[in-house]
């Protein structure tokens, strides 16, 4: 059977108004890999799965959530779309605007966006405009224009977001059979785990796959659903979970304790940590901010807070390497330069 995409594939399940127009670029469908390397590095005795939203059109799980937003903005006659972005959301909806034909408008904060992300909004054509002030700020500005003028919002706070982004917990439980025990994935402004709660449920409600507990994770300078108040000044080098006001902050607190998970936060060494372990051990090469639920999975089971033996986990992976390739680029050595002859090579590689 052919796969036309998540609106067309979930469309029974889907809370979307009568007058949406799919825009689709093949979204979701994404590869649920097992991860039996990392699993045995972290003690072993469970099953470990990624689940790699990398591969979705743009290079990041928000594609799930876009299609759903813009093709309900595009069936009521929206012209215009505009998002706050750390990056990757930016990408997204100036993606699924141009294959819509709708105007984007994207702000990002001043100073640490991605540069891999902040090309593709360029290159999809978005508006792209930089403000003096956090994510937060800018979201706060993108919600104060949609109110004054018919102009589209497409971050979280829009519930067809929300709608696009459950489908993810939909296809775990596809490709399983039933809700993994543990769910692993970041924290940034929520919408993500907030969505994959509210898919399981629905999942659960109709097919009784069961509920996994949710382990949220937040990076340790950005982490204010575990401070327990907002961050004024958020940083990390996960930009893309570098807010310090989450707009769902209080669904995601919900989604945790509704799971029987929680919600911690771990430090940038963590997280870098992981994400080359990630890549080293499996081939699997993410952003940091994707490595963040893996590395709070690893926090949990080295403190002895976790056992995990005999269970089935799952890692939500949320955006590809490439998206932030100078994380990787900056530090590494240059590469050895040799002479074009056999024996040159072989000293370097044999010794």
């Amino acid at each position: 059977m052919s796969y036309n995409g998540l609106l067309s594939h979930y469309q029974s399940l889907l809370d979307l108004p009568s007058h949406t127009r799919p825009v689709s670029l093949l979204e979701g469908n994404t590869p649920l890999i097992k991860a039996d390397n990392l699993s045995r590095h972290l003690g072993g005795g469970f099953e470990l799965f990624i689940k790699y939203e990398g591969l979705n059109p743009t290079g990041s799980f928000k594609d799930r959530g876009m299609t759903a937003a813009v093709s309900e903005a595009l069936g009521r006659g929206a012209t215009t779309v505009i998002c706050a972005s750390t990056g990757n959301t930016a990408a997204s909806a100036a993606a699924y605007a141009a294959r819509a034909g709708l105007k984007s408008i994207v702000l990002i904060p001043q100073g640490k966006v991605a540069v891999g992300k902040l090309a593709g909004a360029v290159a999809y054509g978005a508006q792209v405009i930089q403000i003096d002030g956090s994510f937060d700020d800018a979201l706060s500005m993108v919600v104060q224009i949609t109110d004054k003028h018919p102009i589209c919002l497409v971050n979280s706070i829009n519930p067809y977001r929300i709608e696009g982004q459950k489908t993810a917990a939909f296809e775990i439980c596809d490709v399983l059979g039933n809700a993994p025990d543990w769910l692993c994935l970041p924290v940034g402004n929520a919408g993500n785990i907030t969505a994959y709660w509210a898919g399981f449920k629905q999942y659960h409600e109709i097919k009784s796959t069961g509920l996994p507990q949710i382990l949220g994770v937040q990076a340790a300078g950005a982490a204010p659903l575990v401070l327990g108040h907002p961050v004024e000044k958020p940083e990390t080098v996960a930009t893309a979970i570098r807010i310090g006001k989450p707009a769902r902050g209080e669904q995601a607190l919900q989604a945790a304790e509704e799971s029987k998970g929680r919600i911690i936060a771990v430090s940038d060494d963590e997280i870098l940590s992981m994400q080359k372990l990630l890549a080293t051990l499996e081939g699997i090469w993410v952003e940091p901010a994707s490595a963040t639920g893996l590395a709070g999975l690893t926090h949990e089971i080295e403190s002895g807070k976790l056992k995990m033996s005999g269970k089935r986990v799952v890692a939500v992976c949320t955006g590809h390497g490439m998206k932030d390739p100078e994380i990787i680029t900056k530090d590494m050595a240059k590469p050895i330069i040799v002479q074009p002859k056999l024996e040159v090579l072989e000293d370097v590689i044999l010794g």
